[in-house]
């Protein structure tokens, strides 16, 4: 079973959109000035784009409210510690810039930002942070995109592909970087195998997590989702298991395999994008519909809830 919503044609599963006309007039952000379309661009010079070093958050708009902003502003600010970067505006500031994009282009709802930070302009192309000549690259895209309702009511399918998720003194899977180029070979494998999403193991083999979200199943009236070990922090993902928890539900954080998975009640997917997503499917072994499931469709109501309030 695969997802419907698509833009210009393409599947792309949870993150399926349709065009909005109204994103060709959206003023982004650039480092503080904010620009058309046309005109948000970075210099060829950039870290991010030389390298891919940089950090950046996906935020959803909803009712005039970012949800969970504080816990993505801690993401920010963590993941630019732990790999040296000097942001250049503290948080009040970043965050007067997040809503200064959204009030300028009169957005309330309906709303996906994308938060980028890169390093900054280097003087020639080379790896090292001490040829950087600028201070930090921060834009900010506030685009009007939302799954549609067929991502909600046909399972997603996924594929399991033979990229694994790392181990952290290789390259720390909890880091929200700019550098997702096993992320993008997992997503191509899983596009080439017709599959919506790619699922991927961890060095040992137990289920990790997906390319582009967190993966979670359920078994007898538990939750089930990996240790967290091998995939990002994610607001989602830490949502989802509070409002459960919050709700008496048992969630178990713990190693568990493919056949556990082909065995499964439900399973389901998470992100910032869609929030939680139903999996009708993995690897060709069928889940019984209809979707969302009993459990998926509570979880989606207790995540709204906390949504809110946060």
């Amino acid at each position: 079973m695969t997802s419907t919503t698509n833009h210009d044609g393409a599947n792309l599963g949870s993150h399926g959109h349709t065009t909005d006309e109204r994103n060709q007039g959206v003023l982004f952000d650039v480092n503080g000035e904010l620009v058309p379309r046309e005109k948000a661009v970075v210099s060829v010079f950039d870290s991010g784009f030389i390298l891919g070093d940089g950090i950046w958050e996906g935020l959803r708009l909803k009712d005039g409210h970012l949800s969970f902003l504080e816990r993505h502003l801690d993401r920010v600010y963590a993941g630019a510690r732990a790999i040296d970067l000097e942001i250049g505006l503290n948080r009040d500031e970043l965050r007067a810039r997040l809503w200064r994009v959204i009030e300028a282009n009169g957005m309330t709802d309906g709303v996906h930002v994308r938060l980028m930070i890169t390093r900054g302009e280097k003087a020639t192309p080379y790896q090292d942070p001490r040829v950087v000549i600028s201070p930090a690259t921060i834009v900010i895209l506030a685009e009007y995109k939302s799954a549609g309702p067929e991502a909600f009511t046909k399972g997603l399918s996924l594929f399991t592909v033979h990229v694994r998720r790392g181990r952290p003194d290789v390259q720390d899977p909890k880091l929200n970087t700019h550098s997702k180029h096993n992320c993008i070979q997992a997503c191509i494998q899983a596009t080439k195998a017709g599959a919506d999403e790619a699922l991927m193991l961890d060095p040992q083999g137990f289920v990790a997590t997906c390319n582009s979200t967190h993966f979670f199943i359920v078994r007898r009236g538990e939750v089930w989702t990996s240790t967290g070990d091998y995939c990002l922090d994610g607001i989602t993902r830490g949502a989802v298991i509070e409002a459960a928890e919050r709700a008496g539900i048992t969630v178990r954080q713990r190693n568990f395999s493919l056949s556990d998975v082909y065995s499964a009640d439900e399973a389901f997917v998470t992100g910032t994008y869609a929030g939680l997503t139903s999996v009708g499917s993995v690897d060709g072994r069928e889940l019984d519909g209809p979707f969302p499931g009993p459990m998926v469709a509570r979880l989606t109501d207790l995540y709204q809830a906390l949504a809110k309030e946060s």
